[in-house]
């Protein structure tokens, strides 16, 4: 009977470990893919990025926020850059799409790679690549992005919706968000960091300020001075293209002044102020603002590596799109 039971426990284990393995499919990417079909990929997409980047650093949040927001739904497969057609609306043009740009950049890049390597570069490895690249131009870390992504045909508005996590979000729906996609506890509070740099739209945080409960308060867990600060920019019912800065004073620069900031009570959206009602979570923030952001560039760039595997699809699965916003 012991025996059995042991047998069963790894037999369980083992049906774990390969619903997890197919889940991810990270095996198939590897260091050097393009070694021999396109050698000077990284060195492409470097040079086309910078022409971006070096015109205008605030590209890099979307960036790195186009990456993230591709890799939660569907997994890293490129379903974000696919436009609508037909009676199908795609993730792009779901809500919490519409305030994504840069568009434009990963069209260049890709084009780019294209006349040197026509069909062989996926677009998801290059929104892969742009982000690594695009945050280590501004200060962040560099990683090495493991490739052999290939492109999925299929992008659905709703899923969008629901899977991506919200800025309204607690602490518990953030962490089965991040769970859900073989992510932990400490990949949450590390990738919220990204917010060093970016902005937020006023819209988002409008009953934060304003309406916190429906009697016209505002969110006790937002500091006061802060908070009077946010009014002056974000007004009820004002422009709806109004923005505040995630992280004031270094908004375009990638560094760990993000978690002093949440440490203070002055995260831009719930979701960051939720940070504070975890343990774990809580634990990382003051440790990274007391110790002027110890370990994060490095355990950024790890957990971006854990975020580029969700979900891929390499082998025969998918293809490699010619333009990526069309299937082909």
């Amino acid at each position: 009977m012991a025996i059995q039971k042991l047998l069963w426990a790894l037999f369980s284990q083992l049906v774990l470990l390969l619903l997890f393995l197919d889940f991810t499919n990270a095996w198939g990417l590897q260091l050097g893919f393009y070694r021999r079909s396109c050698p000077n990929v990284e060195k492409i997409v470097h040079t086309t990025l910078h022409k971006y980047i070096s015109r205008d650093l605030t590209l890099a949040a979307p960036l790195l926020r186009m990456h993230f927001h591709d890799c939660f739904v569907r997994g890293c497969d490129g379903s974000v850059l696919l436009n609508s057609r037909n009676c199908n609306l795609a993730e792009k043009d779901a809500i919490p799409n519409q305030t994504l740009r840069g568009f434009q950049v990963i069209d260049a890049v890709k084009s780019a790679l294209e006349k040197k390597c026509p069909g062989v570069v996926s677009c998801a490895d290059t929104l892969a690549l742009v982000a690594r690249d695009a945050v280590s131009m501004i200060g962040g870390p560099f990683w090495d992005v493991k490739t052999g992504r290939r492109d999925g045909r299929v992008s659905i508005a709703s899923e969008a919706l629901t899977q991506l996590p919200s800025p309204f979000a607690n602490i518990s729906q953030l962490k089965e968000n991040f769970a859900a996609k073989g992510l932990s506890v400490k990949d949450l509070v590390v990738l919220s960091g990204g917010h060093t740099i970016g902005i937020g739209h006023c819209f988002i945080i409008t009953n934060r300020l304003y309406n916190f409960t429906g009697k016209g308060d505002t969110d006790p867990s937002l500091d006061p001075k802060y908070a009077a600060a946010l009014k002056k920019k974000c007004k009820p019912g004002g422009d709806i293209k109004a923005v505040a800065e995630m992280d004031p004073g270094s908004f375009k620069t990638f560094d760990e002044d993000y978690y002093t900031i949440v440490a203070k009570r002055r995260g831009l959206f719930q979701s960051d102020a939720a940070l504070l009602d975890d343990v774990e979570t809580r634990a990382y923030v003051q440790r990274q603002s007391l110790t002027h952001g110890l370990n994060f560039a490095h355990d950024f760039a790890d957990s971006m590596i854990k975020l580029g595997y969700v979900g891929v699809l390499t082998g025969r699965r998918g293809e490699i799109r010619k333009r990526c916003a069309f299937v082909n």
